[in-house]
């Protein structure tokens, strides 16, 4: 029986420990400083809670981070304080470099590194979710192992370290950046009253995240996990020499909707809220 362990089991890293959990594998989590809704998680998903992080990796085959990626450093630091000679997956949207940084770190422990990036929505009964994973050819068939015949899909990429979250951050640069574009463009529309002949031209086309507005209350909702994201998309970008400003534009945007951290909103108050303008009335 593989044992995985889980750090910061969120809405994403909770469903997919959960898979591998129905492969046999035995799940850890440390409940330390956690919020009651991974509380809530865990239990659900039937995770064994151990005392703190130095119990996981003397417990622990596999160790997988999925945690908001302004944390991921910060996450393997702390895991990086205790021996650990298991296989360590950072599944988070951080860049190439922040990677290389964190198998550094992680290297030190006896750790052996892998590279991992999860696109698409948390794994369930009806949907299933994309494991990338790059790194030491020799460990990444084992960890593929653990999500053998689940609703996660496990890709193996070619080359090292730096692949997998290259791809990630390749998708979201676009997939995230292109929903926050359309919900200011609506923003704009609506302070001048066009915003539903600004759909009707939308909706005209084959394909546009401007005919799709019903979304942009979950992308408010989203944002504080989204915002930091799109920074390591801005590193990616100006790691290779390429212009940066589109991912810190919407890094800045998204971080107009924190005061709606996973809050239920309409349409018109996610468009508000972006607005940075005194006593401002709403719609």
């Amino acid at each position: 029986m593989t044992v995985l362990g889980i750090l910061h089991p969120g809405s994403m890293g909770a469903a997919v420990a959960a898979q591998a959990r129905l492969q046999g594998a035995e799940l850890l989590w440390c409940p330390e400083g956690r919020s009651s809704a991974s509380r809530e998680r865990a239990l659900r998903y039937g995770f064994a809670a151990v005392s703190d992080l130095g119990e996981m990796t003397e417990r622990a085959d596999v160790i997988l981070s999925i945690c908001p990626p302004a944390h991921a450093e910060e996450v393997a630091a702390a895991v990086a304080t205790h021996p650990f000679s298991g296989v360590y997956v950072d599944g988070n949207a951080i860049s190439p470099a922040s990677m290389a940084s964190i198998s550094a770190t992680m290297l030190r422990t006896g750790a052996t590194v892998v590279d991992g990036s999860v696109i698409g929505s948390p794994p369930s009964e009806s949907k299933t979710t994309r494991l990338y994973l790059s790194g030491p050819a020799a460990a990444l068939t084992p960890v593929a192992s653990v999500f053998s015949g689940s609703a996660v899909r496990v890709h193996l990429l070619p080359g090292g370290i730096g692949q997998a979250s290259a791809l990630k951050l390749s998708y979201s640069s676009y997939q995230k950046a292109s929903r926050v574009l359309a919900a200011l463009t609506y923003a704009l529309a609506s302070d001048y009253g066009v915003e539903e002949e600004l759909l009707a031209v939308a909706q005209g086309r084959t394909t546009s995240y401007l005919a799709e507005s019903a979304y942009f209350p979950k992308v408010a909702a989203r944002s504080w996990r989204w915002a930091p994201e799109m920074e390591q998309v801005a590193q990616a970008l100006a790691e290779v020499g390429l212009p940066p400003e589109l991912a810190t534009a919407a890094a800045a945007t998204m971080n107009r909707w924190e005061g709606l951290r996973d809050t239920p909103v309409d349409v018109s108050q996610a468009l508000d809220a972006l607005h940075m303008r005194p006593n401002r009335e709403p719609h």
